[in-house]
């Protein structure tokens, strides 16, 4: 796009600018002051003809002149043919004047976007003033092509997106051009976080602006704000909604008011929203913990004579004799089996202030806040069974070494309740200066802070559980088989309750305190950045060159009742099961009645217990805090074996010292863009290139301490605890790296309708700020068996990746296009996380007189991999009918796929490639408007690594099932500025299910249901 000529007569310079840029694209596409209901108005009738190519605002780095921002979206970027047309296709007709709102108004804008960026650019526009299409980000953006979301398991909710296989940290997610801190730990965020009511446009770049970032191998996920000269004059909207899901029993709001107004002759403006958004999901979740690899005796396995069982691996042992105790049968077990029945209440809000002044049309000064707060409380009952594969007899393992059946003597049976509290809050405030220097030169600055918080409230407990149950003396024989894959059945008991009896299976008379476990997490993460770019337009030639500076401090401590034991006070279940330690029985006040476990998983095969208990962990920790201070009194049941001395009847946290980290990074950019049109055989052709070169500086510390001893307890034999440790040692390293990062984008118009591109770049990502800590950390709280550790890598380089485009582009009439893209990713550096089997500063296992053996995990730099790819999409809008469709698939393989026979520790594979595609088929006509949005997902290897990580075959995979979903939503204008809404989610009830190396290994399987939605806006 030109820059304005200046004229004496700012009228003039107005009106000029206003012929100049009508038909454009809108980049913020709110439409506020276009009544809803006008879906299509033409002066002639609409033809089938190509859409002509438009002069469309650039979805990317916010590059505008002050001129240009100050230009109306109303009136800069209303596709009207009817004035532009010295850029009509031939076969339009002339003197058409054709604007379209609504959802096919939204369509042409992403049309118009994609056609017309310089890279591969996809786009989502809002269809009118909080009238987003989902009301979820990472929903709305999982129907572009090669995009796919990861949900939440507990909540259902989309949080976050994988793009052409590369999710999480692979991706970047912009405010307005800005990235955004996390408290999470990650780099990626959480779209659960985002209000979507009142975006103007999410723009996903899948090749890189070399001004915006080049630090995605994914993509660039833009997220664009509107601003108060977007439109001129007041503005107001506001919506409404309730929703309900399957299993909840009340209907809970959402809310969202935007007010905007310029003053003093349109120099100054002012725009707020605030948005209240609630969530209650109630799910049931069937999960094996992880499925660690280890060896089995002979003598485990079913049909084994052996009357004397000892499973050994130590040479030197007098059971090693016989070889039928001797550990060399490669298997897999289930270290913890669960049940569980969780509600979830996810509560947000958002707010949001933006003012500009517009002196005059060559400055614009924009300054605005964006604040985010989330919490998410799950309450959690749930049943478990821990094993391990030393204990385990009668197994039968198939011909992938995966059990499928077995026993375990002496089992015990835990009752748990939890209460999960996640609070995670963000805001970020900024100012932007876009001054037009000159006729052709424009200077844009930017700068912005934002600070997240994971738990800002030091009084928060992120996780506060109480566990009860029997065992010891009433330990059952356990039975457990696998029916089948784990998108079809899981894991059954075959024998359960104290002794066997399963009629006595919650008997609370049997049934007394075990551990009561408080886990906090308290991350920070501050975010600084300032960027200068200067602009060269003049004719067909834009020069761009400019620096950035971005810090990024990350902050990271864990607390529990773990690190000073007091997690074990009352451990041992009581007198019923034959422990002195524990109390039992528990009071009948305590307990809250039970959950059937009937057809909890509909669909799945197999049985389950009869039921959960429901109790509420803090009314039993009340309780036993509630029984007084064992250091000044005898209180029976209390477990004094545990060495706690400072334990005084209160279950408070303590800060783990070696979980401490801060990592502080430091990134320098400098980078250089020029563009140009030209044509080759009278074939317009758009030529850029650009190159950006990163230097990032690393400083991370920590704090390290090795264990002294292990020691058992009385109170339950799968425990062990760590009571001392070395002195703390501070430990600080330091490192930096440098990469060039060139890029190039090439479109040809090879017809009026046909156009073809070339990209090719490299980009990077870093490592997450959480893997860069310098120390190793082994916490307390260990179980038999299952010896753990973690430790972090701050040598850790990113991973680069050199990336290839190739597409074709057919604009074969109004609003409806097909594309193929193909694309390549040679990407090296890739990051593992292994896991090795090690001692650790001499530690002896006090259940086997041998070296501790822990399973450490660590990352490190591994290797190389090619990814490629095709994309596809069809969109197609049947005339004036208001039918229409939009579709899209994406099919995707790597040279390093993931090989489940391989059982080395430095097995690798790429994760998160999976084919895709998404349906959406739709009616938008006087006023009425209906949407059917299908969307599929192959299975696909998510990480490496599950919540119990203890084999000895390394980091053992997690994979996501396939899933198809089918949402319907629809709505209804009712005036100009009145429209009611209504949302069916998940319409076929898909359930979200993970597995192990083995597709008979289930991780996870969630049924969390439907979910209704019901809601008005309104527009002024």
């Amino acid at each position: 796009m030109h820059l304005i000529q200046h004229t004496d007569s700012a009228h003039a310079l107005r009106q000029r600018r206003k012929r100049l840029l009508i038909g454009a694209t809108s980049l913020v596409a709110l439409s506020l002051g276009t009544p809803a209901f006008a879906q299509v108005s033409a002066q002639n009738a609409q033809t089938d003809q190509p859409a002509p190519v438009q002069p469309a605002v650039p979805a990317t780095s916010p590059t505008l002149s002050a001129s240009e921002a100050g230009t109306p979206q109303d009136e800069a970027t209303a596709p009207d043919a009817a004035k532009s047309n010295t850029a009509a296709t031939p076969g339009d007709t002339a003197g058409e004047d054709i604007i379209v709102t609504g959802l096919r108004g939204s369509l042409q804008r992403n049309l118009d976007i994609k056609r017309n960026a310089t890279g591969v650019v996809d786009a989502i526009s809002a269809e009118d003033i909080g009238k987003f299409p989902d009301s979820n980000v990472a929903a709305s953006l999982q129907r572009l092509p090669g995009v796919s979301i990861q949900r939440a398991g507990t909540r259902g909710e989309a949080t976050g997106i994988t793009v052409r296989g590369f999710g999480g940290d692979f991706n970047t997610t912009l405010y307005d051009g800005r990235r955004i801190s996390t408290g999470t730990g990650g780099r990626q965020i959480d779209f659960s976080t985002v209000g979507s009511d009142f975006i103007g446009q999410l723009s996903v770049l899948k090749t890189p602006d070399v001004s915006l970032t080049a630090s995605s191998i994914g993509a660039t996920v833009n997220i664009e704000f509107p601003k108060p000269f977007d439109h001129p004059g007041f503005r107001f909207a506001a919506s409404g909604s309730g929703s309900i899901q399957d299993r909840s029993d009340s209907v809970v709001p959402t809310a969202g008011l935007l007010l905007s107004d310029t003053f003093a002759n349109d120099t100054l403006g002012v725009l707020a929203d605030f948005i209240y958004t609630r969530r209650d999901t109630d799910s049931n979740r069937v999960s094996v913990q992880g499925w660690p690899g280890g060896y089995y005796a002979p003598c485990q396995l079913q049909g084994s004579t052996s009357t004397n069982c000892a499973p050994t691996s130590d040479a030197t042992s007098a059971a090693y004799a016989d070889p039928r105790n001797r550990q060399n049968v490669a298997g897999f077990f289930p270290q913890q089996y669960l049940i569980n029945k969780e509600s979830t209440k996810d509560e947000r809000y958002d707010g949001r202030i933006a003012l500009q002044w517009h002196p005059s049309d060559d400055l614009m000064v924009t300054i605005d806040d964006n604040f985010s707060r989330q919490t998410v409380v799950t309450d959690v009952n749930n049943v478990g069974f821990w094993f391990n594969q030393g204990a385990l007899r009668n197994v039968v393992l198939d011909q992938n070494g995966q059990v499928t059946n077995f026993t375990q003597t002496g089992t015990p049976t835990d009752f748990g309740a939890q209460i999960n509290t996640q609070v995670l809050q963000t805001n970020q405030i900024g100012g932007n200066v876009k001054w037009d220097v000159g006729e052709h030169f424009t200077v844009d600055g930017d700068l912005s802070y934002s600070k997240s918080w994971l738990n800002p409230e030091r009084d928060t407990i992120g996780s506060q559980s109480g566990d009860i149950g029997y065992g010891n003396a009433l330990g059952v024989t356990t039975g457990l088989q696998i029916l089948g894959n784990s998108d079809k059945a899981f894991p059954v008991l075959t024998t359960y309750g104290p002794n066997g009896s399963a009629a006595n299976y919650a008997n609370t008379g049997l049934i007394g305190s075990h551990v009561a476990v408080n886990q906090t997490q308290n991350n920070t993460d501050e975010l600084k950045q300032a960027r200068l770019t200067a602009t060269w337009k003049q004719d067909d030639v834009t020069l761009k060159v400019g620096g950035q500076y971005i810090e990024d401090r990350f902050k990271l401590s864990n607390q529990s009742t773990f690190t000073n034991n007091y997690w074990q006070a009352y451990a041992g279940y009581g007198a019923a099961s034959g422990s002195k330690t524990g109390i039992n029985p528990l009071p009948a006040s305590l307990y809250q009645g039970t959950i059937s476990l009937a057809n909890f998983i509909p669909g799945y095969k197999g049985t389950l217990p009869p039921s959960l208990l429901m109790y509420s962990p803090i009314a039993f920790q009340n309780f036993l805090t509630g029984l007084g201070n064992p250091q000044t009194q005898t209180i029976p049941g209390f477990n004094a074996g545990a060495n706690i001395p400072s334990f005084t009847g209160n279950f408070d946290q303590a800060v783990d010292p070696g979980s401490v980290q801060d990592v502080k990074e430091a990134t320098w950019s400098l980078y250089f863009s020029a563009a140009f049109k030209t044509e080759i055989a009278g074939m317009p052709l758009n030529f850029a290139a650009g190159v950006r070169n990163e230097n990032t500086h690393l400083t991370s510390t920590g704090q390290g301490r090795l264990p002294l001893v292990l020691t058992t307890s009385a109170a339950d034999p799968t425990l062990l605890s760590i009571p001392n440790y070395s002195s703390l040692q501070g430990v600080t390293t330091k490192s930096n790296y440098s990469y060039l990062l060139p890029s190039l984008d090439v479109r040809l118009g090879v017809t009026d309708r046909l156009q073809v591109r070339f990209d090719a770049s490299r980009t990077l990502t870093r490592p997450s700020l959480n893997l860069l800590t310098p120390v190793l950390n082994v916490g307390n709280g260990q179980r038999v068996g299952a010896l753990t550790a973690s430790g972090g890598n701050p040598n850790l380089k990113p991973y680069l990746a050199d990336n290839f485009d190739v597409a074709a582009e057919w604009y074969y009439k109004r609003n409806s296009y097909l594309s193929v893209d193909f694309f390549l990713k040679n990407v090296s550096n890739f990051i593992v996380g292994g896991v090795t089997r090690q001692p650790i500063n001499g530690v002896v296992d006090p259940t086997t007189g041998q070296l501790a053996s822990f399973a450490v995990t660590q990352q490190v730099n591994g290797p190389d991999a090619t990814v490629r790819g095709v994309e596809l999409a069809w969109q197609q809008v049947f005339g004036d009918t208001g039918f229409g469709f939009n579709a899209n698939a994406t099919f995707v393989n790597t040279n390093k796929p993931y090989d489940a026979t391989n059982l080395s520790q430095t097995g690798f594979a790429v994760t998160g490639l999976a084919n895709s595609a998404n349906f959406v088929g739709f009616y938008d006509k006087h006023g009425f408007q209906f949407r059917a949005a299908v969307n599929w997902r192959d299975k696909y290897l998510l990480q490496f690594g599950q919540a119990q990580n203890t084999g000895q075959f390394g980091s053992e995979p997690t994979f996501v099932n396939s899933s198809l979903q089918l949402d319907l939503t629809s709505s209804y204008d009712i005036t100009k500025q009145v429209s009611v809404f209504g949302e069916v989610q998940n319409v076929n009830n898909n359930q979200q299910s993970t597995s192990g190396r083995f597709a008979n290994q289930l991780l996870d399987v969630y049924d969390y249901g439907r979910r209704y939605v019901f809601g008005v806006h309104y527009r002024f």
